[in-house]
């Protein structure tokens, strides 16, 4: 479900933790897993219905969570003591190292660093220019917010991708009064963060997991991955201009009256001062190189994104000092205290083994051969990563395949690629698949615009199925090309 990339190290060290948990976890009584499923289900299907239940999702998620932790206490599924940190023992509550603190981070830095940049009007005037670029066209302002949040997803993270392109989306639309188009844009561009995600080896978290067991190159992965990327991103832009009825110009005298009314545009309208504009520009452009960059940097690599991205939000902060609290007040604390309840909720579940229930499952149907089995692989493994963690489901799967003899060391086996295209694909079908979906999902109910967990689905689900069913084509060319 979350799909944030860490340092590479990192990322060994939490197979290898997650790796003990499924084998603790494969002594827990088969009634006692299926029990804490029905918990998972019941939390989905509440979420689902959320507005019927007239509670917030962190709300909802929250209570979840309290259930889940005195149930996993009660049944002696949670592993009480000290946790070790930086080689030292220390007393934590239960459930403090079963949130995911970097992507909290990330969510925190993120906002409020855009938050308070784009109050020097660097936003507007970045989003003014593309609006004028456009020419005023939506299907044309379409393609280029579509294009930058893939190449954005794949470099950074697709949340922080999703808040600085759905920032800018917003104030273009606003400004060629096309606000009722917004719902589209958002979401359109949340499904593409994920696509852009398996662009590179390093775009997320499930892509190294299991390109580093698989032994697959980054140049390897890049040339095998991106073909589809192109195709995936292409499709989407079409399909979500004809599902959404975005319009073009569509004679001259339109275009006419568009490039009159984009002229009228001043980008430096919003600009306070040159000062803060220089200072807000300088900073993204410094946020944006280290957040691509952070695997590599010393000290960077250790600290994470999560760091960069609180850095750069108490940088941004000391322009507005005296007034930080007025930034404190405007962060979205519900989209906050979901993940961490959701988090707490898939680590009980971890130790339940509900995660390595469905990796029995998904045995089964690798036993099925390649053809078969590793397109049916593809979309279970999709559709578990929509409701799930993506990254301890992808560590999983990896040690499943790495144990079969006859995939093991095969970088070009297909079932490899099936984990890496599902574990990412899987985030588009259900809002709570993918952190950038559900930013995607928060950035329209801040600008008033209702859309629920089942209206989410509703909309998403043709472009996920026809991205998932491009994914199996693709594979089973990849399978065929590689042979």
């Amino acid at each position: 479900m979350m799909r944030i990339p860490l340092p590479l190290l990192r990322l060994e060290d939490q197979a290898e933790q997650l790796a003990g948990v499924a084998h603790s976890a494969s002594e827990v009584p088969m009634g006692v897993t299926l029990f804490f499923a029905a918990i998972l289900v019941c939390l989905i299907l509440c979420l689902a219905f959320e507005e019927k239940l007239h509670a917030k999702k962190s709300v909802i998620a929250g209570g979840f969570a309290a259930l889940s932790l005195l149930l996993g206490t009660a049944f002696g599924l949670l592993p009480f003591g000290p946790v070790v940190v930086g080689g030292h023992e220390l007393d934590l509550p239960i459930y403090i190292p079963a949130i995911e603190w970097d992507v909290i981070a990330i969510i925190l830095g993120s906002s409020l660093f855009v938050d308070i940049t784009s109050r020097s009007g660097l936003f507007t005037w970045i989003a003014i220019k593309l609006t004028k670029a456009s020419a005023g066209d939506p299907r044309r302002l379409l393609w280029f917010y579509g294009l930058m949040t893939v190449v954005f997803s794949a470099v950074l993270n697709n949340v922080t991708a999703m808040i600085i392109v759905g920032s800018l989306t917003a104030v273009s639309l606003g400004k060629l009064d096309r606000k009722v188009l917004l719902p589209a844009f958002l979401l359109i561009e949340g499904l593409l963060t994920n696509i852009g995600g398996l662009l590179t080896l390093i775009s997320s978290v499930p892509n190294i997991i299991v390109g580093t067991t698989a032994g697959i190159s980054f140049a390897s992965f890049f040339i095998k991955a991106s073909p589809y990327v192109v195709l995936a991103t292409l499709l989407t832009l079409w399909m979500g201009m004809r599902r959404f009825g975005i319009p073009g110009l569509a004679n001259a005298e339109e275009k006419a009256e568009a490039a009159l009314q984009v002229g009228a545009f001043d980008e430096n309208d919003g600009v306070s001062s040159k000062g803060a504009f220089w200072f807000g520009a300088l900073s993204l452009v410094a946020f944006i190189g280290v957040i691509a960059s952070a695997s590599v940097l010393p000290l960077i690599d250790e600290l994470g994104m999560g760091f960069v991205a609180l850095l750069f939000a108490a940088i941004a902060l000391m322009k507005y000092k005296s007034e930080a609290d007025a930034f404190y007040r405007d962060l979205d604390w519900d989209l906050l205290g979901f993940f961490c309840s959701l988090f707490v909720v898939i680590n009980v579940m971890e130790h339940a083994a509900v995660l390595d229930l469905v990796g029995v499952g998904l045995g089964h149907v690798i036993a099925l051969g390649e053809t078969t089995g590793s397109s049916l692989l593809l979309a279970t493994s999709a559709i578990a990563s929509s409701v799930t963690d993506n990254i301890p489901l992808a560590a999983m799967l990896a040690r499943i395949l790495d144990s079969d003899a006859a995939i093991s060391g095969q970088a070009n086996s297909p079932f490899w690629w099936a984990v890496v295209f599902g574990a990412n694909l899987g985030g588009n079908l259900t809002p709570i698949g993918s952190a950038s979906t559900l930013v995607a999902v928060t950035v329209m109910h801040k600008h008033g615009i209702k859309i629920s967990f089942l209206g989410f689905v509703k909309k998403a689900l043709p472009f996920a199925v026809v991205q998932i069913a491009l994914a199996i084509v693709w594979l089973l060319l990849l399978g065929w090309l590689f042979a």
